[in-house]
């Protein structure tokens, strides 16, 4: 079997923990496994980088950023070729150029557009573990790119599709996915299998155990992930595609997103193309819109209300005071989050939002926004509410039992 593990920077976050992945890295190709290694920089160490080069400027190059922060991943992945070479494992580092990594050229953002896996197979097929540096990647000019926080993931899902491996294990410190936060609710429980779809729902939404791009690349390579922890042994979370028997659980998880704001616009004028020039001014500086909500038009007039990621709000905030034309009165509210329920057995079961909204009511928990799709239902609610209406909703669903 050809097995690609990616570590994250907890799991190589000290000299120590680099000899433990060492290890579990021997233990599988002693077992006869060809393995592929993708790790990321020691944790801390990407925001080192990044506070030394503001120590020089505010607004550093991005191309510049891009060589600086890729160096993190280069150093684990050197020293993890050492460490496996002592304990008897020919292996061989790699940076993401000599992957045969291609990106476009969007600098400290980029996305994979092609992998050349002959040199890492050249390596594999000589007997050796192949360690890549993950995160990075080169432009058609040969410039060093990085792909953004949480890119050694996405790294290894697509190198995993590109050499036809049998299974991409992500290994970070939690051993799977949970049916939500267990710091909330301590009876959350871990998944054996759930599908790209579910996963990429609540990777969207704020589950952080792993990247929404690489679930979607997953998705489109049909790369199987294991969720796995890099402190045990246990079994992990299969993340895969979808099967009927999954139909007949209802919910699978809870989400629960922090990083909200809500935007209130009072008194809009109803013409066509006013809510196109709002959203379009909020695109132009990369902002995400989430929830949308349009009310029925009187007089002439409406009201539009929106959320973003609250680390967007002041942002947001400057390019809706500087639309001033056709506004009458807005407001901007920090003091929220979205909980959200997901689950395949949405599609063929009635009645599920409805017991979102009851059980929540009972708590006398107030439903702002309402956002669904075919397979999620989004609430937004007051921040102080936040883990009582995940404790409610994981225990109305029995995701407990």
């Amino acid at each position: 079997m050809l097995i690609v593990h990616k570590y994250g920077g907890t799991s190589v976050g000290s000299l120590e923990r680099i000899s433990s992945v060492a290890s579990r890295v021997a233990k599988a190709k002693n077992s006869g496994n060809d393995i592929v290694v993708v790790v990321s920089a020691m944790s801390g160490e990407t925001n080192k980088l990044i506070e030394f080069a503001k120590h020089f400027s505010d607004n550093p190059s991005k191309r510049e950023m891009d060589m600086l922060l890729s160096s993190g991943e280069r150093v684990t992945s050197a020293l993890l070729a050492i460490a496996l070479k002592e304990v008897g494992i020919d292996a061989i580092a790699m940076t993401g150029r000599q992957a045969g990594i291609k990106t476009n050229s969007f600098h400290t953002y980029a996305r994979i557009e092609s992998i050349d896996p002959k040199a890492m197979q050249k390596e594999i097929d000589s007997g050796k573990v192949v360690i890549v540096a993950g995160f990075q990647g080169i432009n058609e000019n040969g410039a060093v790119t990085t792909l953004g926080r949480g890119g050694s993931d996405l790294s290894a899902v697509a190198i995993a599709g590109a050499l036809k491996a049998d299974a991409c294990e992500i290994y970070s410190d939690v051993d799977g996915i949970y049916t939500t936060d267990p710091r909330i609710e301590p009876k959350a429980k871990k998944m054996d299998y759930i599908s790209y779809e579910e996963m990429l729902e609540l990777a969207s939404l704020g589950a952080k155990v792993l990247q929404n791009r690489s679930v979607e690349l997953a998705k489109k390579l049909k790369v199987k992930i294991v969720a796995k922890s890099s402190f045990s042994d246990a079994e992990g979370t299969v993340i895969g595609e979808e099967n009927k028997n999954m139909e007949a659980v209802l919910v699978s998880g809870i989400a629960l997103d922090r990083n909200q704001a809500r935007v209130s616009l009072r008194d809009v004028s109803d013409r066509p193309g006013i809510a196109g020039e709002i959203f379009t001014k909020l695109a132009d500086e990369q902002i995400n819109v989430d929830m949308i909500i349009q009310n029925a038009s009187s007089n002439g007039l409406t009201s539009l209300g929106f959320t973003v990621a609250e680390s967007e709000l002041a942002r947001t905030k400057e390019i809706i005071d500087n639309f001033d034309h056709d506004i009458g009165g807005k407001s901007f509210d920090s003091d929220i989050c979205k909980v959200s329920i997901v689950g395949i057995g949405m599609k063929s079961h009635s009645g599920v939002a409805a017991t979102a909204f009851s059980a929540l009511a009972e708590e006398n928990i107030n439903i702002e926004m309402i956002s669904t799709s075919e397979i999620k239902v989004s609430m937004i609610i007051a921040q102080k509410y936040a883990e009582l209406a995940v404790r409610t909703l994981h225990s109305v669903y029995k995701l407990d039992a």
